[in-house]
């Protein structure tokens, strides 16, 4: 018989009122004990065990090669851990001991197994099935962006920005395709980071005085560049820092930063240069918060990429913002 390795089974502690404490291996859609593990069950010798094991397949009662299996275990042997193949038996070979050893903890066991089993297919169909939702929830999430950026390209503003509205499907692809690997556990947890940096209002103002000088000098600017609109900036950084109940809204790195892209190209704060802004200070934010690339060193999201994103905000309707978001978050995330 070929031995199967410990990771495929489940190991559930089963203990009786009067009996001993037996860690019952549950696989293949059975419970699996050994013959030193029934004598315990039983309260008889492991020799009386085999004893009846034996007359069970002798008599044809069960099929032998249907009811073992070996399992790698580690025990103690002396002062040494030992990793040796054992004998395992399923449900039917202990409930059968059970009978002819004429034993009360049998049918104690048999009750408890049956009910454990239950339980344990129960929670594997859930798993599946919430697995199977996520897989088709994130299928749709990804038809609709296709749909969403398709319509959006269509703008006279994004003209010519067709390779880098593809480049950016390609890589929320991909996000979705390692979130779905995550969720078949073929991933670590994909966590949420915490932004260490916090972009404080006149902080922000005088980087933004800085950008507008050189952009001046170089003549791609006016004096209306960076000029505020009554307080909306200060309330858009505000905003960003929310909290609600003692708890932040945008509690991630990720959620902020988007959110910060998205307010201050939508909510124009300025009277002028609001885009150039926000890409800026995206950036500024994403970098301080040492965010901003990816660990081979690219930046998550190019120059090119955050123009496209910065018209893809300025000409998308409220209602789209979720979606926006997301995808900002998305795409920044791994």
């Amino acid at each position: 018989m070929k031995p199967n390795k410990l990771p495929k089974g489940e190991i559930v502690i089963y203990k009786s009122k009067d009996g001993p404490k037996l860690e019952v291996r549950l696989e293949e859609e059975t419970v699996w004990l050994t013959q030193k593990q029934m004598a315990l069950l039983f309260d008889k010798g492991v020799s009386t065990i085999n004893e009846h094991i034996k007359n069970i397949y002798k008599e044809g009662e069960l099929e032998e090669n249907s009811t073992i299996r070996k399992f790698r275990i580690v025990q103690n042997e002396g002062s040494r851990l030992v990793e040796r193949e054992v004998d395992f038996y399923n449900l039917d070979v202990i409930i059968s001991v059970g009978y002819r050893v004429k034993s009360l903890r049998g049918t104690q066991f048999r009750i408890w197994a049956t009910k454990t089993l239950k339980e344990h297919l129960v929670k594997g169909y859930t798993v599946n099935e919430r697995r199977l939702l996520q897989a088709q929830s994130h299928l749709k999430e990804l038809q609709e962006t296709i749909s969403f950026l398709q319509d959006k390209s269509k703008n006279e503003l994004l003209a010519g920005q067709e390779q880098e509205i593809l480049n950016l499907l390609t890589n929320y692809s991909k996000t979705l395709s390692l979130l779905e690997q995550y969720d078949k556990e073929k991933l670590s947890l994909i966590k949420k980071s915490k932004d260490s940096f916090v972009l404080k209002y006149e902080d922000a103002i005088n980087i933004i005085s800085k950008v507008k000088k050189e952009l001046i000098a170089k003549k791609e600017a006016s004096d209306l560049f960076g000029q505020e609109n009554s307080n909306r900036f200060k309330a858009i950084l505000g905003s960003i820092y929310q909290t609600f109940d003692k708890k932040e809204l945008y509690p991630s790195l990720e959620e902020k930063a988007a959110h910060l892209l998205y307010f201050i190209i939508k909510d124009h704060p300025f009277v002028d240069g609001n885009k150039r802004i926000a890409s800026f200070l995206f950036v500024y934010f994403l970098d301080k918060n040492n965010f901003l690339y990816r660990k081979s060193g690219e930046k998550k999201i190019n120059d090119n990429a955050l123009t496209t994103l910065a018209l893809l905000i300025a000409i998308s309707d409220p209602k789209d913002k979720d979606r926006i978001i997301k995808i900002i978050t998305n795409l920044i995330a791994i």
